[in-house]
């Protein structure tokens, strides 16, 4: 039997809800203003949410900024700049949000004269996730159950865990390793698990190669 965790893993899942906050950009003038008075769910909202909606596909990086700089505006360098910014290294909403201020300021400054305006009907809408976790029943206490609750829950929880966490205190720590961590002493799931770029996996994908991290790790746990 392997060792028992001093507390319990509780799965938990989460659910979003989409706000119209009722702000509007017409250009890339007004679209640097409201990324600046833009509150976390806004930022999160707006670079977040194609990767659950996309979670059969593994994400390509892109987000809402981007996608309308590009495909509505029409300015194609810049869009390409916005969609370079890589999320995954930022360990907060506050510092993504000063990535795109600091992007777009430095295009205006180099930039300046008469910003294209879009025609009414194709302006960009700022939208709020309004974020909720709730328990599962799925929990465990042991490497064995960790394994057998992870194949069980769905991809919601899993974005929950190992998305999310990244973004709240610790920063940048998935749930996951700071749970094997903490209750086990273990670097070697630990280490493995929070060095997964899960921006690169499907979520199904992370699913598995989670659990194959773990598995792998048994014969080498101590028993209790």
């Amino acid at each position: 039997m392997t060792a028992k965790a001093g507390e319990p893993f509780k799965f938990c899942t989460r659910l979003t809800l989409t706000e119209v906050t009722g702000r509007k950009a017409y250009n890339i003038g007004e679209l640097l203003e409201g990324i600046k008075a833009a509150d976390d769910a806004v930022i999160y909202h707006h670079t977040h949410r194609f990767i659950k909606q996309s979670h059969h596909l593994v994400p390509e990086g892109a987000n809402d900024f981007a996608y309308w700089v590009a495909n509505t505006v029409q300015a194609d360098r810049l869009g390409e700049e916005l969609t370079a910014i890589d999320i995954v290294r930022y360990d907060s909403l506050a510092a993504l949000r000063d990535a795109f201020v600091g992007l777009l300021e430095r295009h205006l400054a180099e930039n300046p004269g008469p910003m294209r305006t879009v025609a009414p009907g194709r302006e960009f809408h700022f939208m709020r996730a309004i974020r909720f976790s709730l328990p599962t029943s799925c929990a465990a206490v042991d490497y064995p159950g960790f394994i057998e609750c992870l194949r069980n829950v769905s991809v919601s929880s899993l974005y929950l865990h190992v998305f999310e966490a990244r973004l709240r205190p610790p920063y940048g720590v998935d749930d996951f390793s700071h749970w094997f961590r903490t209750n086990f002493n273990d670097e070697v799931v630990g280490r493995e698990i929070s060095r997964l770029d899960p921006y690169s996996y499907t979520l199904e994908g992370l699913r598995q190669r989670i659990i194959r991290i773990i598995e792998q790790r048994l014969p080498e746990v101590p028993r209790g």
